[in-house]
């Protein structure tokens, strides 16, 4: 019998072949020359490629050129960077899979550098603890500037215009990305968030501004084709919350009346320990009424036992996806994985980026 894992299934309005998803994988391959267009002969077959995940996440996709965190990572923002995601949408569609787009903001996870030289911007004026990776090499973030209560309907707008723009380009949905220390994420935690007025101080408050976002998108594009990614004790990008239990059950109880397609949920802390205290994912499981997609450091064993035995409804596989295009294929065979090379995953070139065996190749 199939298992469960590998067999289709329906996230809000989308219909998936199987429960298996590639995460977002920032991978700086756009041409930054063009204004962060994607696109390229080798952008189209990286996501060609990997389309035998039931669902692709595609890499974070700046909602503004102040949104920008990382070199060369792609834009939604523009007519240009449209035109450039609709033949990575359709070489995805003809090889059978869906993709959505993962759209972002970093707030004050940047440079000037990076930004075209304006300053970064987030709720309060408070310096993460991070280093930005820049044409001119490493350099400390700045402290941000705080945005002023007039300034941040703009921003909502700007994620709203990034759905709209992202089913234009021919993506099945969005997910907003709401973790790891980025702007939604800096408004949530009281770690970034000292402000006094309605975005600020209590769960409430400080949960406006991600609902705000999500309320506009789903206005935009539908509630079904909408998710939002969450990390909620995550320390990724120096960030933290005093009391995650009650603010991440707040807003999944909000999430829950705007009927939204799914949570992508990091498990423990990105890319590292699963066992951080403080978060009850098992809880949200049960109480969050759409999809529940689970992320962090999921074997093939562990992905097969979440969705066999309900703990999530679909498993969301990040660097396995990177070195394994095939991976649906090795997983169901339980065949041996490539393994990812990190001194190729944000470096320009096809090297490390499309050029990592399938099982068919390496027969």
């Amino acid at each position: 019998m199939t298992q469960k894992l590998f067999q289709p299934t329906r996230i809000g309005d989308i219909e998936l072949a199987n429960r298996v998803v590639m995460a977002p994988l920032t991978r700086s391959r756009a041409d930054e020359a063009a204004g962060d267009v994607p696109g390229s002969p080798m952008n189209i077959e990286y996501y060609r490629q990997r389309s035998n995940a039931g669902l692709i996440i595609s890499e974070g996709t700046q909602v503004s050129p102040v949104g920008k965190g990382y070199m060369a990572t792609p834009g939604i923002y523009s007519d240009a960077q449209v035109e450039g995601w609709k033949p990575i949408t359709q070489a995805v569609h003809d090889a059978g899979s869906k993709i959505v787009a993962q759209i972002w903001h970093v707030g004050r996870v940047t440079h000037p550098h990076l930004t075209g030289g304006v300053q970064p911007i987030a709720p309060s004026a408070v310096a993460p603890k991070v280093v930005a990776y820049t044409h001119a090499g490493k350099v400390e973030a700045p402290e941000p500037r705080a945005l002023a209560l007039d300034e941040i309907k703009g921003i909502v707008e700007e994620y709203r215009r990034g759905a709209a723009n992202a089913i234009r380009a021919g993506f099945d949905g969005i997910e907003l990305h709401g973790a790891n220390g980025y702007l939604i994420d800096q408004f949530l935690r009281d770690g970034a968030n000292k402000r006094t007025d309605e975005y600020g101080g209590s769960i409430e408050n400080r949960a406006r501004f991600a609902l705000e976002v999500v309320d506009a998108v789903v206005a935009e594009i539908g509630a079904g084709r909408v998710g939002i990614r969450l990390s909620p004790v995550t320390p990724a990008n120096d960030l933290a919350d005093s009391n995650p239990q009650a603010l991440f059950a707040y807003l999944i109880e909000e999430l829950n009346k705007r009927n939204i397609a799914f949570i992508h949920f990091i498990e423990g802390a990105t890319g590292g320990p699963r066992d951080i205290p403080g978060f009850d994912f098992a809880w949200a499981r049960k109480a969050f009424k759409g999809a529940y997609i689970a992320n962090n450091g999921y074997t093939r064993e562990m992905a097969i036992d979440a969705v066999e035995s309900g703990k999530a409804d679909a498993v969301a596989f990040g660097r396995a996806y990177i070195a394994n295009p095939d991976l649906v294929q090795r997983l169901k065979l339980n065949a041996p994985l490539n393994t990812p090379n990190p001194q190729t995953f944000y470096v320009p070139g096809e090297a490390g980026y499309i050029d990592y065996p399938t099982l068919e190749q390496a027969a």
